[in-house]
């Protein structure tokens, strides 16, 4: 899995709820194919690009799910979402994002930032 770095070389990081997270590129096959799979204590964010639908078989606790938009428009949310779930395609959806329970910061129709 890839740490994101912003222009400048910094890590990217998204405040949560409760804490700042370090968010982390899924782009290839096997990031994909792990996510969060079998991780207890969940830290960080992962952001599966080209992603609208997941699940969380095999995941040992609930996380929280943001998916947006190619204008980075939240679209949908599902907030603890439990282990050996699914959610299916969602129309619209380029990224989902997938933060450790209780620490979505965001509401439908928000839009994300980078910096």
């Amino acid at each position: 899995m890839n740490l994101c770095y912003n222009k400048i070389g910094e890590k990217m990081k998204i405040r949560g709820k409760t804490k700042v997270l370090e968010v982390i590129l899924c782009n290839h096959f096997w990031d994909r194919f792990k996510g969060n799979m079998g991780k207890k204590n969940i830290q960080n964010v992962l952001v599966f690009p080209k992603c609208n639908a997941i699940h969380t078989f095999f995941m040992k606790e609930a996380i929280d799910v943001v998916m947006i938009s190619c204008e980075n428009q939240v679209l949908y949310i599902r907030n603890n979402m439990p282990p050996y779930h699914i959610l299916l395609p969602k129309r619209k959806v380029k990224t989902t994002l997938e933060f450790p329970k209780g620490e979505n910061p965001y509401s439908l129709g928000d839009f994300l930032s980078y910096q």
